[in-house]
């Protein structure tokens, strides 16, 4: 069992008892063996042969204390991001009452389909997010995200989770409008994962997680992965139907009811027991981002 981060200057860590072990030398050697022509996340792909590379004691590695580092996202090479709309009941309702989006308000998951996310929107959450349009209205939507370690093409729902290297949370930022859903959510910092990577194995059923979200330390989502229209295996499955999956694919779940503004300035704190949790800063894009 592992939580696997990236930190600081791109160093990868372990994280255990509150401290983040450096193992960026192992992990890079293992990644330079990935051959060329493997489509997909190097690290992700080499995160089985780092397990068995790793001593039973991690104390010969130079360590941090956790709240001392800065968190990037745990893939840094996603070949795509893909995302479930409309995957909570709740939430498709109170999307249809407010009619913020019009247009988009499609009520099954089956006919909305998937969509995806610029790649380049992806961020941790040391890096925070940067409001591009603040005259807009501009959302908070958290996420239970998995993340691919093996290729993955047409495969069932019964196998789809043998494919999932580990789990993250996310979030969604949204800017609302008449817009395509892809064009409004891939504005640059608008996809955070973190905190770290939780592998598969730690997890034993993904389709009952509780997710949190606080706005300025006030509850505005939560709610439990069981809740979900389409499970995880489920979405996988969907989404193996349409595109080959790679390692170090990502893929957001879907938000829960709750969704709502944000403003420079605001402190969302997300959180999971079992995955973590993460605060990030909202600021506008006009703003540099603290060092």
């Amino acid at each position: 069992m592992m939580k696997l981060c990236r930190f600081n200057d791109d160093n990868v860590g372990v994280v255990s008892d509150g401290r983040v072990f450096d193992v960026t030398e192992l992990a890079e050697s293992l990644s330079s063996r990935i051959a060329a022509d493997d489509l997909g996340d190097p690290f992700v792909w080499s995160i089985r042969d780092l397990r068995k590379a790793l001593p039973d004691s991690l104390t010969s590695f130079r360590s941090f204390s956790l709240d001392k580092v800065d968190l990037l996202s745990p893939v840094k090479f996603p070949g795509k991001i893909v995302a479930a709309p409309v995957n909570y009941m709740a939430h498709i309702l109170e999307m249809q009452a407010s009619n913020i989006s019009p247009g988009h308000n499609i009520p099954e998951i089956g006919k909305a389909g998937l969509f995806l996310k610029a790649t380049s929107s992806l961020v941790g959450p040391s890096q925070g997010i940067a409001l591009r349009f603040p005259d807009r209205r501009t959302d908070h939507e958290i996420e239970l995200v998995a993340i691919i370690g093996k290729t993955a093409s047409c495969v069932s729902r019964m196998d789809a989770l043998d494919h999932v290297a580990g789990y993250c949370l996310g979030l969604d930022i949204t800017v609302r409008g008449t817009e395509d859903r892809s064009f409004r959510k891939s504005i640059d910092s608008y996809s955070v994962l973190g905190p770290w990577l939780t592998t598969a194995d730690e997890i034993p059923s993904p389709n009952d997680l509780e997710l949190t979200l606080r706005r300025n330390g006030d509850i505005k989502q939560r709610t439990s992965t069981a809740d979900m229209i389409y499970d995880v295996a489920r979405i996988i499955e969907f989404a193996s139907s349409f595109y080959t999956l790679y390692p170090g694919d990502i893929v957001y779940t879907g938000t829960p009811q709750g969704v709502g503004p944000i403003e420079p300035g605001d402190r969302l704190h997300a959180e999971c027991p079992a995955l973590g949790a993460m605060s990030v800063m909202v600021r506008a894009y006009s703003e540099q981002r603290p060092a």
